[in-house]
């Protein structure tokens, strides 16, 4: 009875994250158009709150077209498995109700985020253009050269919270915020998290000026869809983790989904002021200061949390 539960759960979780990707879409949308002076979509439904669905059923209903050169299956396969990936690391969230939860949350996290990879480089390869093939090898190793940084900006909190589990997180935080007692540490974990889901000013994968769109050129309709929802299902998870690692707060309060949107507006900000880096710079940034940096900071938390322990003793 418990697992049928958590699968209905989950199901329902789901469906609440396809809704949000919808709607993020459209805040997005909406943010841009303010950012360049103009209105953004308002004619689909009341101030344009209709223009995802009317987008998700265009793209739906529109011919899939297959090129004749592609590697089929994992061409028709890599947007679904990229998908995938991305509601199902949601579930390593602390809901207080009955869904999946362990305490080993943040390394399946970690193994999810990784598997994001193939879906990208698979799609890249299996279009059989050179575009495409192009974009996915740089997304690969930029999404590699962040996960390293990232992992290690990670273990900082959690070696101060003492555990690999999310739950920790939320009664560490009752007093003040990690965001203040790491700042640094915080922002390069945000620039870290705009290059893992490939975001501007790191959206090498999809540079439209060199790339023709990078590894989904050859993608339309269904497919694109799905690669489109994956992109921002990571977003508003990225954004999620975010906001109850740095700024407190349970999953199930109010205030934890205020923050949520605070920080996704963050990302579109980002995406509406910023150009593109170049590549090389990107690539230096992730090994030659991030690494460094974060590097440093875990040998001064687990210093502290030594110092601390040998107090108490």
């Amino acid at each position: 009875m418990v697992s049928l539960l958590s699968i209905v759960n989950y199901l329902v979780l789901i469906i609440c994250v396809l809704v949000s990707v919808a709607f993020v879409t459209l805040l997005e949308r909406k943010i841009l158009g303010y950012i360049q002076i103009r209105k953004g979509p308002n004619k689909v439904g009341f101030i344009g709150l209709l223009q995802p669905f009317s987008d998700a059923v265009k793209l739906f209903t529109k011919e899939q077209l297959v090129p004749t050169m592609s590697n089929f299956i994992p061409y028709y396969l890599s947007p679904v498995f990229s998908l995938m990936v991305s509601l199902l690391v949601w579930s390593v969230l602390p809901y207080e109700f009955s869904l999946v939860s362990f305490d080993m949350s943040v390394l399946f996290f970690l193994c999810c985020l990784s598997l994001g990879v193939y879906s990208t480089m698979s799609a890249g390869w299996a279009s059989n253009c050179k575009y495409s093939m192009l974009g996915s090898l740089r997304a690969v190793a930029q999404t590699i050269s962040y996960e390293v940084s990232l992992a290690l900006i990670f273990l900082s909190p959690l070696f101060l919270v003492g555990g690999f589990s999310l739950e920790l997180f939320n009664s560490f935080q009752e007093e003040v915020w990690l965001m203040w007692v790491m700042a640094p540490l915080a922002m390069i974990w945000f620039t870290s998290c705009l290059a893992e889901t490939n975001r501007t000013p790191f959206d090498f994968s999809e540079g439209e000026s060199e790339l023709v769109s990078g590894f989904n050129t050859e993608y339309g309709s269904g497919g694109f869809a799905l690669i489109f929802m994956s992109e921002y299902a990571s977003i508003l998870f990225m954004s999620a983790l975010f906001s109850l690692v740095f700024l407190g707060g349970g999953v199930c309060e109010v205030a934890f989904y205020m923050k949520l949107v605070f920080v996704s507006f963050i990302f579109v900000w980002v995406r509406g002021t910023l150009p593109r880096f170049r590549y090389d710079k990107l690539m230096g940034l992730a090994w030659k200061f991030y690494l460094p940096i974060s590097l440093n900071y875990l040998i001064f938390f687990m210093g502290l949390k030594g110092l601390v322990f040998c107090m108490v003793l």
